[in-house]
């Protein structure tokens, strides 16, 4: 039963690995599944307060990834028009992948800052400030589940 459950959580980390790059699979969460897998096999068994930073560290990292590029577009002098824009372009992005994923709220935030009569340059402005937003939400969410790949290789050596 532990070699099943150690599979499943290789199974895990991966999809979560790969989760960091496409939306439709919420990377850090799988991960973290591939951890609690792990946890219920014989052979390591995590504390209680690994389990629940690890589990907060996921809440935050989910919150985050859907906050930072608006939170990029905003910082970047973005208007309300920008903002939704960023969001309908995040949310239209997972219709054409994969470059959608990372055109999508570059475009939302720029069209969405010209319909709100913002100048052109502005709207450029806004949307490398959500584009630098979504880098920075996959970064954070690709070094947590490299993190917990790395918790899954140290417990198990």
């Amino acid at each position: 039963m532990d070699i099943l459950l150690i599979l499943i959580a290789i199974l895990c980390l991966i999809l979560g690995l790969t989760g960091c790059i496409l939306p439709m699979l919420p990377g850090p969460p799988i991960a973290y599944a591939g951890l609690l897998f792990l946890h219920f096999t014989d052979k390591v068994q995590f504390s209680t307060a690994q389990l629940l930073s690890w589990l907060a560290a996921v809440i935050l990292v989910q919150v985050l990834d859907y906050v930072v590029p608006m939170l990029g577009s905003k910082y970047s002098g973005s208007s309300r028009w920008g903002t939704r824009g960023c969001l309908i372009g995040t949310i239209a992005g997972v219709f054409f992948m994969p470059w959608g994923i990372i055109l999508g709220p570059f475009l939302g935030t720029f069209i969405g800052e010209l319909m709100g009569g913002g100048r052109t340059g502005q709207a450029l402005k806004s949307g490398l400030g959500s584009l630098l937003g979504f880098l920075l939400g996959t970064v954070v969410k690709c070094m947590t589940c490299v993190y917990f790949c790395w918790e899954f290789i140290k417990a198990l050596v």
